[in-house]
């Protein structure tokens, strides 16, 4: 086999025409990702410098779906971006270039990490979306969040070092050959527009595809949106009572709630306790990282009520535990503002329902604008320092 040279790659397709038409529309969906990402990491922090915020209710949903359904469409853009550029791989550089090798050894650089960080995103996004974690050795939140920071860097180097050419093949006819290699003549099935067209499609049927995961009105058409719908109270289920492990305890008759203030066991609180403090009822999406959401109408008591009947004042963190005994969030801190907002609440009903065991009966944490995984199940107890 011969190593590939350019001059072996003929296709008018591969183009800066093609190249900066398509690199226009992944920069954005990496500049999307990128931004929701952050959000995301934000609202999972346990005590963030700047306090996330509890409204809008939705807000977390919208970000957290649009980051995945931007992440499925730039998969068909990256491919297409990577074909378009393959040739460039092989070109030789002389190494008595001066000024010209360093700009080139910066743009090979820059495009070596951005693709691999890409593709490591894109693949560890798309298998997180799906609930498959093949991962063992490192956590894909944190190492997701770092190497999102490594791609961007490598994205705004790359733009910088290209910048001229992207410019000059924008403002250009698409069908303009003035920065075409000097080899790449044949016509090549199909015309760059089509190709663009094409890929455009290719985009859209990936958002098509999986925005029922956020979007109800979609999910007839959303084939791969991981969960649909489906579930007690139309709320579906990410973690069962079995996998948890809270199949005896969680429907034990003698559960009781405990609340601890300062240290103290201030309050031991059953189900027939709760349900007979004042009920509230609020409707509020539970929003998970994999890109799904699903509102649901929720009944139960204000944690801010049983806060302040145990004698905690407001504006407190409260280490929130559930019965379940291993896993990342076991444990979560439900920050000051959400826990002193009105619709945060012990839920106990879902659509006018007993809590399944499944949804976290006999007590669960349900707040406005917060990550699903935080949303805390199989409630143990509730702990408020001094």
């Amino acid at each position: 086999m011969r190593v590939p040279h350019p001059e072996h790659f003929t296709s008018r397709l591969r183009s800066p025409a093609v190249a900066a038409r398509v690199g226009v529309w992944l920069g954005i969906s990496f500049g999307t990702c990128f931004l929701t990402g952050l959000v995301s990491h934000w609202a999972q922090l346990p005590s963030p410098a700047i306090g996330f915020p509890t409204s809008p209710a939705w807000g977390y949903r919208s970000t957290q779906g649009l980051h995945v359904v931007t992440g499925c469409a730039a998969v068909p853009l990256l491919l297409v971006k990577l074909w378009v550029v393959y040739p460039r791989l092989f070109e030789r550089v002389d190494l008595r270039a001066g000024r010209r090798l360093v700009t080139v050894g910066l743009e090979r650089a820059s495009i070596a990490v951005l693709v691999a960080a890409s593709i490591f995103q894109l693949a560890t996004g798309l298998a997180n979306a799906a609930q498959w974690y093949p991962w063992r050795e490192f956590s894909f939140r944190t190492t997701h969040y770092a190497l999102a920071w490594v791609a961007i860097g490598a994205l705004l180097v790359h733009i910088a070092v290209k910048l001229p050419v992207i410019r000059a093949a924008l403002g250009a006819d698409v069908d303009d050959t003035t920065h075409d290699r000097a080899t790449a003549v044949e016509p090549g099935p199909v015309s760059r527009r089509a190709l663009l067209r094409t890929t455009w499609a290719a985009a859209g049927v990936a958002v098509l595809a999986t925005a029922g995961g956020t979007v109800p009105w979609l999910r007839r058409v959303s084939v791969l949106a991981v969960r649909t719908g489906e579930g007690p109270g139309g709320v579906p289920i990410n973690k069962t009572a079995a996998a948890a492990g809270v199949t005896t305890t969680a429907a034990d008759p003698g559960w009781a709630l405990e609340v601890v203030i300062g240290g103290d066991l201030r309050a031991r609180l059953g189900l027939a306790d709760l349900r007979a403090l004042p009920q509230h009822t609020v409707d509020l999406p539970i929003a998970c990282v994999e890109g799904w959401s699903a509102q649901g109408r929720w009944s139960g008591v204000r944690i801010s009520d049983v806060l302040a009947a145990a004698g905690a004042t407001g504006g407190r963190d409260v280490l929130v535990t559930s019965l379940q005994q291993s896993g990342a969030f076991r444990r979560t801190v439900l920050p000051g503002a959400f826990a002193d907002d009105d619709r945060t609440l012990l839920a106990l009903d879902l659509a006018g329902e007993p809590l399944s065991l499944d949804h976290g009966h006999p007590c669960r944490l349900i707040a406005p604008n917060r990550p699903g995984v935080l949303q805390t199940k199989w409630l143990a107890s509730l702990e408020v320092g001094a």
